[in-house]
């Protein structure tokens, strides 16, 4: 498993669930229900004080564990964290876990 930070594209519900995911050219769907929680980030290190009444992506990050397969490929798949940012309303991909068999 890797940890790092990339722009991805999500394509997601008008309720904000991730459906079908670009990544470095290619579009991937979604082969399992996503989770999500939320992470407390370091903000002490990223600002010198937080403004008061400042919420969701500046004290914690919203995380979704998407289990993703290429197009309609059966074969091989793979979990990705991703993190949305509610201040740019963008994603990022911040972990590859390792490819993993799927069910027919």
């Amino acid at each position: 498993m890797g940890m790092f930070t990339e722009a991805i594209e999500v394509a997601c519900t008008p309720a904000g669930v991730p459906l079908r995911v670009r990544w470095k050219g290619h579009e991937y769907r979604l082969v399992a229900e996503p989770h999500r929680w939320f992470e407390r980030r370091k903000w002490w290190d990223e600002a010198v004080r937080v403004p008061r009444g400042t919420g969701a992506g500046v004290v914690d990050y919203e995380i979704w564990r998407l289990q993703i397969a290429l197009g309609s490929s059966r074969s091989q798949g793979r979990t990705i964290d991703v993190s949305f940012d509610p201040q740019s309303a963008r994603w990022r991909l911040i972990r590859v876990h390792q490819e993993l068999p799927l069910s027919a």
